[in-house]
């Protein structure tokens, strides 16, 4: 009988649990109400925030409530070019302007938006990360539905009142600078969960790993594994539909539009 491995081990939690003391809180759009649905609601970006663990900025947006004397306070995805006191609006009739959210259907194709809802009311789920974006491809009024183009570079068709917000998020080319130093990546790994370092399986032992042992560091049978493979074998290329380099020009398929 071999040692628990480590992918193992990580359902478990303990040392494997998410750093998220200091981050600043969930980031989504106001709960889709009346105002928004017809109309728009002006807030005021109070400040643009760093939140540890994530690459994109995130803003601290106030509205006022629409139904109460109050505030809303609010914390989102912070676009590029979005800047603290600047009135930005959200809403069906709201203007087409960086930093401003409405529903897709209300944008022309080709518009360039981030922290998309993938479904109506879900407070943005897609193109999220620093320097995301999606691309408006094509409406259907008929059926209310919207083609866009996600950063994979998959499309994907959701509701036309699924929210967007104008502009691409913020802190983009994060990943292009060179890490340079292992400290770097010790602290960028520390913000967010025990992660780093990570010791490679053929370095390891046969009982600590399914790639351990052996007198040189090889695996020693295929590195692909089923996806069925229980745990502890499910360790590799798991359920691979293909390995190796990718080889030829691809072919991109039209799309039936």
């Amino acid at each position: 009988m071999g040692r628990v491995i480590r992918s193992q081990r990580k359902g478990r939690g303990s040392v494997f649990k998410s750093h998220n003391t200091h981050r600043k809180g969930a980031a989504k759009y106001r709960v889709l109400d009346a105002a928004e649905r017809h109309h728009y609601i002006k807030g005021v970006v109070k400040e643009i925030i760093h939140d540890p663990g994530r690459g994109a900025p995130l803003a601290k947006v106030v509205y006022r409530d629409p139904v109460r004397y109050k505030l809303q306070k609010t914390l989102t995805i912070a676009p590029e070019g979005v800047y603290s006191g600047q009135f930005v609006y959200s809403g069906k009739k709201a203007v087409l302007s960086v930093g401003n959210t409405l529903p897709l259907g209300q944008m022309p194709e080709g518009t360039i938006v981030c922290n998309v809802e993938s479904k109506t009311g879900d407070r943005g789920t897609l193109a999220r990360c620093s320097g995301d974006y999606v691309i408006v491809v094509a409406h259907n009024p008929d059926s209310g539905i919207t083609r866009i183009k996600l950063p994979s570079g998959s499309k994907k068709v959701v509701s036309s009142s699924c929210r967007a917000t104008v502009g691409q998020v913020a802190g983009g080319g994060r990943t292009e600078k060179p890490m340079l130093k292992a400290g770097r990546a010790y602290h960028a790994a520390k913000a967010k969960r025990n992660s780093w370092p990570k010791v490679r399986g053929v370095a390891m032992n046969p009982v600590e790993h399914p790639h351990g042992g052996g007198n040189h560091q090889h695996i020693g049978h295929a590195s692909t594994v089923s996806r069925w493979a229980p745990p502890g074998q499910k360790v590799g290329l798991i359920a691979a539909r293909r390995t190796g380099r990718l080889r030829g020009t691809s072919v991109v398929k039209a799309d039936k539009e």
